[in-house]
């Protein structure tokens, strides 16, 4: 297909592929854009017809993707950004006068820990914007942005959409959490023979702290999964419990008083805290003066060095 082919594609066409591709249902797509399901099914029929593809087969109550498909999301995604970034105009930012709506994806720690820091700054300087905070992790962060559902996400990342962009805002070491009296820090004889809190998004009893141990001939018992970080100095409060946790959470909690940290007696390893966002709005002034904004109140520059 040559450029003069492009008049008879239908740009609407492919906003509702890309839809398809993220939902993989025709129901959800037409919530998504505020469709009919009719309508999501002739463009689906439109679309079969202009690829020359079944594009999705229905299993059970999704639809999956054929390959061809997959090919094609994987080229179309990163255009339809860069359509976008060409006829969007980059209009002046001013903080002080703007009521633009800012969504954004964060892990639990980071909304606990490092949020409020970062929400007085906004409030202060953008007294009329709006903030919508999503809950995500390494798991949610690629659909999140890919779907357009955050501009930006700060969280520990893996895989990313191949469009996104991303920077490291600190390295964090976990931190042992204790509300016992007991002077003096925990031996690893200590450690081991404690009851442990985790916190995990997804209800697991281990994680890095259970490799770290095995590679010693250890092992620890952990009592009390929760997936969230803002009620464990009241669980841990009276109790023998310990908990590992990042640095700068360790930092939130303790300051509420009840609780102590120290550095665990184990080896363990840095983690990168990163922003990610999409690179469809690395350009907008809006979202340019957020990520610097986010960078400034949750990155930590003296832990990159």
């Amino acid at each position: 297909m040559n450029r003069n082919d492009l008049r008879r594609v239908d740009l609407n066409l492919l906003i509702v592929f890309e839809t398809l591709m993220h939902e993989r249902s025709v129901t959800r797509a037409a919530e998504k854009l505020f469709l009919g399901q009719p309508a999501i099914s002739a463009a689906l029929a439109r679309l079969r017809n202009l690829f020359d593809d079944p594009l999705f087969v229905r299993t059970g109550r999704s639809m999956e993707p054929t390959a061809r498909a997959v090919e094609i999301f994987a080229l179309l995604s990163p255009a339809l950004d860069s359509i976008s970034t060409a006829v969007s105009r980059a209009a002046d930012f001013d903080p002080a006068t703007s009521t633009a709506v800012f969504r954004i994806g964060l892990s639990d720690d980071v909304e606990f820990a490092l949020l409020p820091a970062l929400l007085r700054r906004l409030r202060a300087e953008a007294p009329g914007v709006v903030l919508v905070v999503r809950r995500t992790n390494y798991l949610l962060m690629p659909n999140l942005l890919a779907s357009g559902e955050i501009s930006v996400g700060v969280s520990y990342t893996d895989e990313l959409p191949a469009n996104a962009k991303r920077k490291t805002l600190r390295r964090s070491k976990p931190r042992l959490l204790r509300a016992d009296a007991i002077p003096g820090a925990l031996s690893l004889d200590d450690y081991c023979a404690r009851p442990h809190a985790l916190v995990s998004f997804a209800g697991d009893l281990q994680g890095f702290v259970d490799e770290e141990l095995a590679k010693q001939g250890r092992q620890r018992r952990v009592v009390l999964a929760v997936p969230q970080f803002n009620g464990l100095g009241t669980l841990l409060a009276g109790t023998d419990l310990v908990a590992m946790v990042p640095d700068y959470t360790a930092a939130a909690l303790t300051a509420a008083g009840g609780l102590r940290a120290e550095d665990p007696p184990l080896p363990t390893q840095s983690f990168e805290l990163s922003m990610a966002w999409r690179g469809a709005q690395d350009n907008d002034p809006a979202e340019r003066w957020l990520r610097s904004r986010i960078q400034m109140y949750c990155g930590d520059p003296d832990s990159l060095e």
